[in-house]
């Protein structure tokens, strides 16, 4: 029998992990763009790869699948936009840039909580808003400008964190779905929402055959990380606290902005790192409001 702490240790590693992978996927799948296949259609040729992937491996799983509640079709449309969106707006934009727009997902989550759940927002729950909302004006600020996001990358990772907090919510109240069952649902909706973009791409959808050996390792690899990731986070996810388990997911922030350095040349400027560390600062003050 596995200890409490041989738990939590795996589930810590897990997390770790987890932030790894998302903190490095983009840049693989900035290599498919370069080569001519725009971030959708990888999207769906790579959620589909672990979609099957996960279907060999989780394969009892499937004998249910006309059986889940209606709650895991709200699931898909919600996390498949997320991921959808974020995949995009990491491909197109300053990858640290749109990380931290996707870390004010806390204010959204406490919100929505608040109005679908009904959870009470305290004096601790507001603080958490207000440093949220000081850190974006001022990491969105140009002289002359209003402080939104001036960028179709902005907004999307923008949507991706409002996405996330409500896939959050709607993972609150479906606490009876498996971590398989979730994570397909996640697998899923992104290859449906892809499907619904795929006709309003500029670039043409390019068939299995086009791909050269390079992009279907490519592909291979991005799968194989997307699928250890959400089998790993969800794990994690369910054997640590939330709290911990929040603090140990920024790790991401830091893979990304070593990655982005060395890989893209990418740099933030000073209001973008003063207005990131209020993000941040807020994401760990949430997570601890949560767990009180």
């Amino acid at each position: 029998m596995v200890s409490q702490k041989t738990t939590q240790t795996i589930a810590s590693a897990g997390l770790l992990f987890g932030a790894l992978c998302w903190g490095v996927v983009w840049y693989p799948y900035r290599l498919m763009q370069e080569a001519g296949v725009s971030g959708v259609a990888s999207s769906f040729y790579t959620y589909t790869l672990t979609v099957f992937l996960a279907a060999l491996l989780f394969g009892r799983h499937w004998r249910g699948l006309f059986k889940q509640p209606a709650s895991i079709f709200w699931l898909c449309l919600v996390a498949g936009w997320t991921n959808l969106s974020y995949v995009l707006a990491v491909i197109d934009g300053e990858v640290m840039r749109v990380m931290l727009l996707f870390y004010l997902s806390p204010l959204w989550t406490l919100i929505l909580a608040h109005f679908w759940l009904k959870e009470r927002v305290d004096a601790k729950r507001l603080a958490v808003i207000a440093v949220s909302l000081t850190g974006a004006f001022i990491m969105l600020w140009q002289p002359g400008e209003w402080p939104l996001p001036s960028s179709r990358a902005d907004w999307l990772g923008l949507s991706s964190g409002i996405g996330f907090a409500l896939t959050n919510v709607i993972t609150r109240k479906s606490a009876h779905l498996s971590i398989v069952a979730k994570s397909m649902a996640v697998w899923v909706g992104v290859i449906g929402m892809c499907l619904v973009f795929l006709p309003f791409q500029p670039l043409a959808f390019p068939a299995p055959a086009t791909f050269s050996l390079t992009s279907w390792l490519i592909m291979g690899l991005i799968s194989l990380l997307l699928m250890a990731a959400t089998l790993f986070v969800q794990y994690g996810i369910t054997h640590i606290p939330v709290t911990r388990a929040s603090v140990l997911f920024l790790f991401e922030l830091v893979v990304a902005a070593v990655a982005s350095y060395y890989w893209a040349g990418e740099t933030m400027q000073w209001n973008e790192w003063l207005g990131g560390g209020l993000i941040i600062l807020a994401a760990v003050a949430a997570a601890r409001a949560e767990a009180t």
